[in-house]
């Protein structure tokens, strides 16, 4: 019995030598030598600091910059620790009209932004025509920004329900999460349509901007998988670096 426990210890110390040390160490020292960029997450470094991942979304809200898709990756969005989907179907009233919460101190705050307030929200920072069954000034707080409880408010209103929409045609990752939460990428379209925005917060030409962007536009992979895209990170380093806010 002993030898037989002897010969289970000694493969069982061999099995984790060989899987546990050998072959990880094995192939990290590949990855470092054949692609060591993506080996190590595929970072992106400005002056020297890490200012995040190619290949993980982050949020970006100031107007000078192009905006990414909306997230529901953890509470607040964009968590690489809690990736996740809202799990939300089409009909879903909650996905569609969003919804609204107490906090803490009992005030009423957003719970979900649905994808009519995206909606909003996208066409009046982008400039963007639309149609609303109501003036939208009565959706504004003391400040005149767009107040999101209102919002939510007004379109699950079951006796007469906020009705927008665009006149123009908005790209679906506009206004909808991707199923991690942390898509790094937009389609051109939407790159496009926020152009404009970016080009006159910057004080620098449009077309300036949208060569940026069809630098920074990647076609399908393997010139047939999926669809041309645009890196949000990636694309607003570049602006930084090439095209800086000019001082007003």
């Amino acid at each position: 019995m002993l030898k037989q426990l002897k010969i289970g210890f000694l493969m069982m110390l061999a099995m984790t030598i060989v899987t546990g040390v050998l072959y990880p160490a094995f192939i990290t020292a590949i990855a470092q030598v054949a692609f060591p960029h993506q080996a190590n997450g595929s970072l992106i470094v400005v002056n020297g600091q890490v200012v995040g991942s190619r290949l993980i979304g982050q949020n970006f809200t100031r107007p000078e910059y192009f905006h990414p898709r909306p997230s529901s990756a953890g509470n607040s969005g964009y968590d690489p620790t809690a990736t996740a989907g809202s799990n939300l179907g089409p009909t879903s009233a909650k996905l569609l009209n969003g919804t609204t919460k107490l906090d803490d101190k009992k005030d009423e705050v957003v719970d979900f932004d649905g994808i009519k307030d995206r909606l909003v929200h996208y066409c009046v920072d982008n400039g963007i025509p639309y149609e609303s069954s109501q003036p939208l000034e009565q959706f504004k707080d003391s400040q005149g920004k767009l107040d999101d409880v209102k919002l939510i408010k007004a379109f699950g209103d079951e006796k007469t329900p906020l009705r927008f929409a665009a006149k123009a045609p908005v790209p679906a990752d506009a206004v909808t999460a991707s199923a991690s939460g942390l898509d790094p990428h937009i389609s051109p379209r939407n790159a496009e349509l926020q152009a404009t925005r970016v080009a006159r917060e910057r004080g620098v030409s449009v077309h300036d901007v949208q060569r940026l962007v069809a630098e920074h536009t990647s076609g399908r992979g393997w010139g047939f998988l999926g669809e041309p895209s645009v890196n949000v990170l990636e694309l607003n380093v570049a602006l930084d670096q090439r095209l800086p806010r000019k001082a007003a």
